[in-house]
């Protein structure tokens, strides 16, 4: 009995050097410090942005989103916040992207964070690429959340065939994802993107589907986003009695192929 739990660890041992050969890191950020976000990373979009959603995306305000504990925290909050040039606004949060900064084409991509909770949110870690407009530019869902389904967490391609906004996506259930820091994941392929919660694979997209050779949107460079939406078109109605919620993340990296 010794010697077959002995063979089986060795073999589990061996798959996971196998799974980290595969990869080498390329570009990260483990949230160390304090303050703002590195801006030598992260950009911000401002103001209300899309979807109907009820927030507004501020700008270097360490009330929506600051390092600390070796975390980035993304806070959406009731508030009485006057931006300029604007009314005063009921919700506030963060939206941060590496557009201008970093973009990548293909590998490994992954976030330790743990997920807000409560009926309105709607958290989000996604890519949209470099060049042309939504949706023919192409965006990755690597991972939705929306307080209203409390046990799914989502994947999902947007893209265009013949002008019109597609999209192919999946989903995880689990029992109180927003109770715990997890890995949310995908692995892009030239000819597939693999959708991955901590180490289960839950959903594939063959990117033939979406348009075959190089003006498939998906074989072009995407750049991050990170942000906490609050209500809109999908997160719904909104309990102010959950606010203020914290969507904390761990760190972001980004893993090209070996070789």
């Amino acid at each position: 009995m010794k010697k077959l739990f002995l063979i089986c660890g060795m073999m589990l041992l061996a798959a996971g050097v196998r799974a980290e050969g595969k990869w080498e890191l390329e570009w990260s950020d483990e949230f160390n410090g304090q303050g703002l976000p590195d801006k030598t990373k992260w950009s911000y979009e401002e103001g209300f942005i899309r979807n109907h959603e009820a927030q507004y995306y501020t700008r270097e305000r360490l009330e929506n989103a600051r390092v600390e504990n070796g975390m980035l925290v993304i806070e959406c909050r009731r508030d009485d916040f006057k931006p300029a040039n604007h009314d005063a606004v009921k919700y506030t949060s963060a939206s941060i992207m590496t557009k201008g900064k970093m973009s990548f084409q293909y590998g490994r991509i992954e976030m330790r964070a743990k997920i807000p909770q409560g009926k309105g949110v709607w958290p989000a870690f996604w890519s949209l690429g470099d060049h042309g407009r939504w949706p023919n530019s192409g965006e990755i869902d690597i991972m939705e959340f929306v307080g209203k389904n409390p046990r799914n967490i989502y994947g999902t391609l947007h893209f265009a065939i013949d002008g019109k906004h597609k999209s192919d996506g999946g989903k995880i259930e689990t029992d109180k994802p927003y109770d715990d820091f997890h890995i949310y994941a995908i692995e892009w392929y030239p000819d597939r993107v693999d959708f991955f919660f901590d180490d289960k694979k839950y959903h594939t997209v063959l990117l033939d589907k979406v348009g075959k050779g190089p003006e498939n949107p998906f074989r072009k460079p995407h750049y991050l986003k990170l942000n906490f939406a609050l209500g809109g078109e999908w997160g719904g109605a909104i309990d102010d009695s959950v606010l203020p919620q914290k969507f904390l993340i761990d760190y972001v990296r980004v893993y090209k192929a070996k070789g």
